[in-house]
């Protein structure tokens, strides 16, 4: 059952449903309170929801139960990186380094509150150009220009200008903010030539970013504006504007090369690009695609990590970052492959979700753990050791030791998930222990897995039976005898059904069976739809007021089919 509560908290948070998420999880954890991967998987939901005290304390309850598990400490970090308590996380990151020394994620969030130690630290001194930033004067020359007008949709730049005009001693601390710089230009009148920084080619294994709604910025006051007085662009500005436009040009030559497969060519202008400008992360991403076409997997993971590291330094757009770790995910399954450690891939993709919750980026984790789970199961396949457990399995059935039983025929399907034997066995043991939901999905499995085998007939025609679903068990036995004619333990139970069938038939049970196999029946979605039919609820009229035509119906084999399943059912009775 915690299992079962995990899985659903696992699929809600892939979902984005984190509230959900965090109730399955805490669900689980009531069954095993033990269980360490339950209370760190929920301090990850509850790290999505920024309820970091939450996550924190869960944190701490993961490393508590299990102070050897690197990712417990990744779990500690982020929390306190997220309480802005950052010399606690720095110290977390480096105790699960300690125990993992080459863990992406602990290496990854070290870094991240490293830089933030740094900004911390950092003292930003006036700036001189405050009076540009001041008034409404602003706003209005920000939704003039066609350049920034996009620019005012997006909430962190707007977060970013507010900031700076309540207090313009902080334009220092975005300065490396390419839209922020161009916002400079267009203030002080000098036009700045903004690199593409959002932009990338499409790759194969690129992930394009989902589409976000349209926001119109507020409009600005009809005021008059006068324009500043030109101002002189120093050379070293002339000199930066016209390296971005090389690069620029650098850039898209590399994109040509790349959609004609010429990566060597592609790689040396992506190179080129980087080399005269090093505020666009996107030449970094677009050469390490070319390496991960090219099979060059470490080169595209190093591209990708200096991609992310200079993207945090520039504040660069979230997506661009999250496209970096997609990448560099992408090519770590690729070395999985070969590997076969899927962990880094995943945590790698895990890590991009949080900066972007990307469709595609999604389907790449789902992709990933899946590949893990069949790999596990691929090298945990052992049919010997399978008709070993299931040999145990038999012996503590024979001693009505069920539980114990049921532990070794679980035991023997994860060695060979394709025994019918195991699973006949088990729905055996299931019946005994009451479990009869459970027993027959078994049975249904040894079926569908040995259609040939007599077992699973007469395992799921037994469960059915005791469900009192008398009427399907009769179906089951019976389509056992296709197979195996003279198997007595089909025939019998064929003999039963049959007997319990003309009881209910003849009203030979009691007013409380009735009622019960009534009540039961009614819940039959099969059953509900005779009911529902206009044309059999007509019939059912005609069989009590107007037996001429009931005896047209009875000519109908499809009628007669249905009135036999009510009749089974008690719903209809024959005297």
């Amino acid at each position: 059952m915690a299992e079962e509560a995990k899985a659903k908290g696992n699929a809600a948070f892939s979902a984005g449903d984190y509230a959900g998420a965090v109730r399955h999880f805490t669900e689980a954890i009531s069954l095993a309170p033990s269980n360490h991967v339950l209370y760190s998987n929920r301090s990850a939901a509850h790290a999505s929801l920024q309820n970091y005290a939450d996550a924190l304390a869960d944190a701490k309850k993961t490393v508590e139960l299990k102070p050897d598990w690197s990712k417990g400490y990744s779990r500690l970090g982020a929390a306190h990186l997220g309480l802005n308590q950052i010399q606690d996380a720095i110290a977390a990151y480096k105790k699960g380094l300690e125990i993992d020394p080459n863990n992406e994620a602990l290496k990854s969030g070290l870094a991240d509150a490293q830089s933030a130690a740094s900004r911390s630290r950092a003292v930003p001194p006036p700036s001189p150009f405050g009076d540009a930033f001041s008034g409404p004067e602003m706003w209005a020359k920000l939704t003039a220009d066609p350049t920034t007008r996009m620019y005012l949709q997006q909430p962190d730049f707007l977060k970013m200008m507010q900031e700076i005009q309540t207090n313009p001693s902080s334009l220092n601390l975005y300065l490396k903010d390419q839209r922020v710089m161009q916002a400079f230009g267009v203030l002080l009148n000098v036009k700045f030539g903004a690199p593409n920084a959002g932009e990338d080619m499409e790759v194969p294994e690129a992930d394009s970013p989902s589409p976000q709604p349209e926001r119109k910025p507020e409009p600005a006051k009809k005021e008059k504006v006068p324009e500043p007085e030109p101002m002189e662009v120093s050379e070293e500005a002339k000199e930066a504007k016209e390296r971005k436009a090389e690069a620029v040009k650098e850039k898209e030559l590399g994109n040509a090369a790349y959609k004609k497969k010429e990566f060597e060519t592609a790689i040396a202008h992506y190179t080129k690009a980087m080399d005269l400008d090093d505020e666009d992360i996107s030449y970094l991403t677009n050469r390490a695609a070319v390496y991960l076409e090219m099979g060059k997997y470490e080169e595209c993971i190093k591209d990708c990590d200096k991609a992310v590291e200079r993207g945090r330094e520039l504040r660069s757009d979230f997506k661009m970052i999250a496209r970096a770790l997609t990448r560099k995910g992408t090519a770590l399954v690729k070395m999985a492959k070969c590997s076969k450690d899927y962990d880094p891939a995943i945590e790698t993709f895990q890590k991009a979700l949080t900066e972007h919750r990307n469709p595609d980026t999604l389907k790449k984790l789902n992709d990933a753990e899946r590949a893990k789970k069949e790999l596990e199961q691929k090298e945990y396949f052992d049919p010997k050791l399978a008709d070993e457990e299931r040999e145990k399995g038999n012996e503590y059935f024979k001693q009505q030791k069920y539980p114990e039983a049921v532990k070794h025929y679980t035991e023997s399907l994860r060695r060979n998930p394709n025994d019918p034997k195991a699973y006949s066995n088990r729905a055996a043991c299931y019946t005994k222990l009451g479990a009869l939901p459970e027993g027959l999905k078994d049975a249904e499995k040894c079926i569908e897995l040995d259609p040939t085998f007599s077992k699973g007939y007469t395992r799921k025609g037994a469960i059915q039976f005791f469900m009192k679903e008398y009427d399907k068990a009769l179906e089951t036995y019976q389509a056992g005898l296709k197979h195996d004619p003279q198997n007595q333990e089909l025939l019998d139970g064929v003999r039963r059904c049959v007997e319990q069938l003309n009881k209910a038939s003849r009203g030979d049970i009691s007013p409380e069976e009735l009622k019960e196999r009534q009540a039961k029946a009614m819940q039959d979605p099969e059953i509900q739809n005779i009911l529902s039919d206009p044309v059999m609820r007509q019939v059912l009229v005609d069989f009590q007021e107007n037996p001429k035509a009931a005896q047209e119906h009875m000519k109908n084999p499809m009628v007669m089919d249905k009135i036999q399943k009510l009749v089974n059912a008690g719903i209809v009775q024959v005297r």
